[in-house]
């Protein structure tokens, strides 16, 4: 059984303010409830290991939310991540890096996944990501040390979407900005869209509405 590699945040609250952050929560169970639906496997991981902080967890009407977060060996996974000085990424066929503002304080600049990312991308895996899960994507550079986002078209969540959120001026980086300067193309479409780009192997999602979709690309792309 192919499995999933989900690297989540350590960082609870939106950058150095007191409010509640984490994982977005639907990012991860909607991308998730596609790979249980293909027959795909997972593990979630973090820099520190154990339990990772997740927000969006009690959003009405959110079927597929609800049925993940009620599931008890999701719920052991979450709350007991593995430590990133586990992780034997040859174990895996895909990395999924769901967003949520927690990781822009720590996997956004974090060495260690990102050298694992970049081998697991040189051995001919994936790597996925949306919202803001393509912070992510920034430290990771390739044996030849060009950057992993420098050849590649990628999209995130947009500096319009920062403001119709109301956290522009609470994030530590704006995303957009970042990504813009860092790879080949930045693209995106009107707020809140559906929008993924597959690039060489590389699946970024704009929006938590993208979540599905990442999903579904990132199973074809293992299929």
């Amino acid at each position: 059984m192919k499995k999933i590699l989900i690297p989540v945040t350590n960082h609870a609250t939106l950058g150095a303010t007191d409010q509640a952050n984490g994982t977005y929560s639907p990012e991860l169970t909607h991308a998730l409830h596609v790979f249980l639906e293909a027959g795909l496997d997972y593990d979630i991981a973090s820099i520190k290991g154990g339990k990772a902080p997740l927000y969006g967890t009690d959003i009405e009407g959110d079927a597929v939310n609800e049925a993940i977060l009620s599931n008890e060996e999701f719920q052991n996974r979450i709350n007991n991540t593995l430590p990133v000085s586990q992780v034997n990424i040859d174990d895996y066929a895909a990395v999924f890096y769901p967003g949520g503002f927690g990781l822009l304080s720590d996997l956004a600049t974090n060495a260690d996944f990102a050298k694992l990312s970049a081998k697991h991308y040189e051995d001919g895996g994936v790597l996925a990501a949306v919202c803001h899960g393509p912070a992510a994507l920034l430290p990771i550079t390739l044996s030849t040390g060009e950057r992993l986002l420098a050849g590649k078209s990628v999209t995130g969540f947009t500096r319009e979407e920062e403001i119709d959120y109301g956290t522009i001026a609470d994030v530590p980086f704006l995303l957009e900005e970042s990504l813009a300067r860092s790879s080949a193309r930045y693209s995106k479409v009107q707020p809140w869209g559906v929008f993924v780009i597959e690039a060489d192997r590389v699946i970024t999602g704009q929006n938590p509405a993208s979540a599905h979709a990442v999903g579904e690309a990132l199973v074809r792309q293992l299929a």
